[in-house]
């Protein structure tokens, strides 16, 4: 089968009127794989054997007449740092985090029940501080679109996106504290989904930074982005409402933020983003300018350790001891200094975040929707970034314009836009207010219903030519 050209409403749909089955579904991905893994590394934990069972599992159950779910049958890959059931969780660390870390929160509870095939657990930076992709202790999966000169693959999901580039799974779970499902969405030519804070719960997700983690997810479209946050709601026990995207663009108001979020971008990426605004444009859509306050302040503070190095300190100490000293050095980077931030220090970071949220949301009285470039910049060759002072400098341009929503505490997508002048993908990131998810999604069905979807806008990766 060839899964590229297929949603996941009709891969749902096809799997109801018998036209494959999900053990289909499920073998197809092993074999893709098979044929790709060895090169693109997107796996720490494989589990074709456990996704084949659950797949049978499904369609004995199709067979006569009980349906789930929506994703019942639908192939996922998974971050390792979901607990999963029979699956040990090693959050991109040296060694698993132990058996507590197998029993699944609500959310993995919910596929569950759905009897979702999990094909296997996905690499991350470890303990998912990182917006690059790099794990020392496990390797870093390779950016599909240039396989030859190892381009990052983004993080933390770092194998999130190359999952559902090579065709091992058709729905990809990550989770997002500072952009790590848009950057490797973006970098990977996938469209990925931050939630608002609290949205979905984080219970069986080891955490990094609880103030901002939240569980997102990354597909190959954002009608698939659409199709799976629906089913997810279904599986949390909600009655999830219809997202129906606009049949014109005329009643869209883009609010169009270049300050701060081009700072020092490519101009092969502004290139890109300037075409689809002017594509956008001139279809009827309503793009102004716009500013989006608190941005300079937020990111000061996420320069500094923000919420995440404090509280990630605080979770080693409770939850593993011992483990700083073994850290990934390009993690324990940016937690130096983090253990001797006051509590006062602290309390004055999250106040001013706050504030800087408040500040924010007029914004959203004149504009649906905030776009910006996803990633600011080309994603860059590993071997460029081998320099501590490299790394450093590349990871926080990377995760500068993502980590604002996370900051000001809005909900975001980003979908694909086309291919910058070296053959990279380059994504638009669409800000919305908290708690807006649908309105959101509706806009970003809009746009890529006018743009063009991904497999359309972008063509085959580096690999598949």
């Amino acid at each position: 089968m060839d899964l590229t050209r297929l949603s996941l409403e009709q891969l749902s749909g096809g799997l109801r009127r018998g036209e494959w089955s999900a053990a289909d579904l499920a073998r197809c991905c092993a074999d893709n794989h098979q044929r790709h893994e060895p090169v693109l590394q997107a796996y720490k934990t494989w589990n074709g054997e456990g996704a084949a069972v659950t797949a049978g599992l499904a369609d004995q159950l199709l067979a006569r007449g009980v349906d789930l779910g929506p994703l019942m049958g639908l192939p996922v890959s998974v971050k390792d740092l979901y607990a999963v059931r029979g699956l040990p969780t090693f959050a991109g660390s040296v060694e698993a985090l132990g058996a507590a870390w197998e029993q699944p929160g609500p959310l993995m509870a919910g596929l569950e029940r759905q009897l979702v095939p999990v094909m296997g657990k996905t690499h991350t930076v470890e303990f998912a501080f990182g917006g690059i992709g790099v794990n020392a202790h496990w390797g870093t999966p390779r950016n599909p679109w240039k396989v030859a000169e190892h381009r990052i693959p983004g993080g933390s999901s770092s194998g999130a996106g190359v999952s559902l580039a090579q065709g091992s799974a058709v729905l990809a779970l990550g989770t997002d504290t500072a952009g790590s499902v848009r950057i490797p969405a973006s970098v990977t030519g996938q469209a990925g989904l931050k939630l608002t804070h609290g949205r979905w719960p984080q219970e069986g997700i080891v955490p990094l930074s609880p103030s901002l983690d939240t569980p997102g997810i990354l597909a190959r479209s954002v009608e698939d982005l659409v199709f799976g946050f629906r089913a997810i709601e279904q599986g949390l026990g909600r009655a999830p409402a219809p997202i129906i995207a606009p049949e014109a663009l005329s009643g869209l108001r883009l609010g169009r933020v270049d300050a701060f979020f081009l700072d020092g971008a490519d101009p092969a990426v502004v290139a890109v983003y300037d075409w689809a605004m002017t594509q956008l444009a001139a279809q009827g859509a309503s793009v102004r300018g716009a500013e989006l306050p608190g941005c300079n302040d937020a990111y000061e503070i996420f320069r500094q350790g923000g919420l995440a190095a404090p509280e990630f300190c605080a979770f080693l100490k409770a939850e593993l001891p011992g483990r700083m000293d073994r850290l990934d050095p390009v993690v324990r980077l940016r937690v130096e200094g983090a253990e001797s931030l006051s509590s006062v220090d602290y309390l004055l970071r999250v106040r001013a975040l706050r504030e800087a949220a408040q500040r924010a949301l007029p914004v959203f009285r004149t504009a649906d929707v905030l776009v910006t470039p996803t990633v600011a910049v080309t994603p860059p060759r590993l071997d460029a970034l081998q320099d501590p002072e490299a790394y450093r400098h590349a990871n926080m341009l990377v995760l500068r314009n993502t980590s604002i929503a996370n900051l000001l505490g809005l909900c975001a997508v980003t979908l694909p836009i086309g291919l910058d002048a070296q053959g990279l993908p380059v994504g638009l990131q669409l800000m919305a207010a908290p708690w807006a998810e649908e309105r959101l999604l509706a806009a970003a069905l809009l746009i890529e219903s006018h743009l063009g979807k991904p497999a359309d806008v972008l063509g085959a990766p580096d690999f598949l030519q």
